[in-house]
Order: structure tokens, then C-alpha cells, then sequence
């Protein structure tokens, strides 16, 4: 079994590498619009969500007005080494949620029960547990006892309990990295790489896969719930 670990203020910086290595790994997974490595923005996506990710680790014990809290799984055999993350976010007045934000298990240790294990430590803490999910996740959250509620953008809605909480959850505004200096540095680079030509089919290819994704939720969801 993992070593479960949970953090309400940032992290050593030896676990945040780790997690934001993980990040990095998992982008597909992890990104809200599931770029893939063969679309050219994916080194932009990388940084960003990557940053992102580091933003919320250092909001950890709201300093920056942001509820996060963290679970990582560590190894048992060599506890300074990361098996996985959840990352995920308590909901202003509904004191028994939370919503996952992030989440990664290093793929050397799938399917070996470390994604329940954080999960269940999670919901130990906040019963009505929430998240969305691609429609190819759904089943596999679905066996970690999470459910159906409706679609959510290119996402399926999943939660714990029947209906999705009242209260409000708080998230990071995340525009600015976009627009950072380091993001408009890494889209230069490409652009004199590949091309002006190049990039706009790039954006045109990850638009094009955020609306399949969208309504493949949405026939998803009148599917299964009729």
C-alpha cells in the first residue's frame, strides 16, 4: 500500500517536482481539453498547465484566497519517491464536498490501487466528492464509486452522491499564464519552427477536438441517463 500524505500548505519542493513532473507526463490526461503530442501546441500546454498546477500548490492554506488541499501518494519501499496526486478543492458552504482539480499516478503504478487510496483518504475527509471526466474515464470512476450527473463542457459531471453540491468552489484565474511572458516565448518559438500556416491548423485541430469532446459528453450523458 502507498504512504498517503496530505499537505494544506505547499509542499516540499522535492514533492512538487515530482508533481509537476507528473504533470508534464500526464498532459492528455490532465488537460482540460485532452491535447494530445502530436497537435504542435502541446509544448504551450505543458508549460501552462504545469504552471497552473504550481499556482494551486503554492495557494495551499488559502493565501491567495483559493481552499486546495493535497494528497500524494508515496512510495513505501522508497518513501521520498512519488506514486501519484489529487489535488482538489473544498466548496465554500457545503462543508461535506470537494471538487478534484488534478489528479496523476504515475504509470509504473497503475491499476495497483493508488488512485483509491487517494481518493478514499479524500473522501474520508469530504463525503460528497465531485469531478469531471473525458467519457473513456467515466467507467473507471464510476468502479471508484462515482456517478453520472449531467455533461460539463467537453466533460462528464461525477460525484459521490445524487446531485451536485449548492456551494461555490474557487478557482485560480489562470488567464494571465496564458498571456505570460513565458507562454508568448514558447508559441514564438514554434511559430518560427513550424510556421504561421502550421500553428493556425494546430488550433484549429484542438478546437475541432474540444467540440467532438463536448458532444460526445453531451450524446454520452442523454444516453445513460435517458
Amino acid at each position: 500500500m502507498p504512504l498517503i500524505r496530505h499537505f494544506q500548505s505547499p509542499p516540499p519542493e522535492a514533492i512538487e517536482s515530482q508533481i509537476l513532473q507528473l504533470v508534464v507526463d500526464n498532459l492528455t490526461d490532465i488537460s482540460a481539453i485532452g491535447i494530445g503530442p502530436s497537435n504542435l501546441l502541446y509544448n504551450v500546454y505543458q508549460y501552462a498547465v504545469g504552471y497552473e498546477v504550481h499556482l494551486y500548490l503554492q495557494a495551499l492554506g488559502g493565501g491567495q484566497g483559493v481552499a486546495a488541499e493535497l494528497l500524494v501518494a508515496m512510495d513505501e519501499d522508497d518513501p521520498e519517491a512519488l506514486l501519484g496526486f489529487v489535488l482538489y478543492l473544498p466548496v465554500q458552504d457545503d462543508p461535506l464536498a470537494c471538487g478534484v482539480a488534478f489528479m496523476a499516478v504515475r504509470a509504473s503504478h497503475r491499476r495497483q490501487g493508488v488512485a483509491r487510496a487517494l481518493l478514499g483518504q479524500m473522501l474520508a475527509r469530504y463525503p460528497h466528492g465531485e469531478l469531471t471526466c473525458a467519457v473513456d474515464k467515466v467507467a473507471y470512476f464510476e468502479a471508484l464509486g462515482f456517478t453520472v450527473l449531467g455533461p460539463r463542457g467537453p466533460h462528464v459531471l461525477m460525484s459521490t452522491r445524487q446531485r451536485p453540491t449548492d456551494g461555490l468552489m474557487a478557482v485560480l484565474d489562470v488567464a494571465p499564464v496564458y498571456r505570460s511572458l513565458e507562454v508568448r516565448q514558447i508559441h514564438t518559438y514554434l511559430l518560427q519552427k513550424h510556421g504561421k500556416r502550421a500553428m493556425l491548423d494546430a488550433e484549429k485541430q484542438r478546437d475541432r477536438h474540444l467540440d467532438q469532446m463536448t458532444r460526445k459528453a453531451q450524446a454520452f450523458v442523454r444516453q445513460r441517463l435517458g
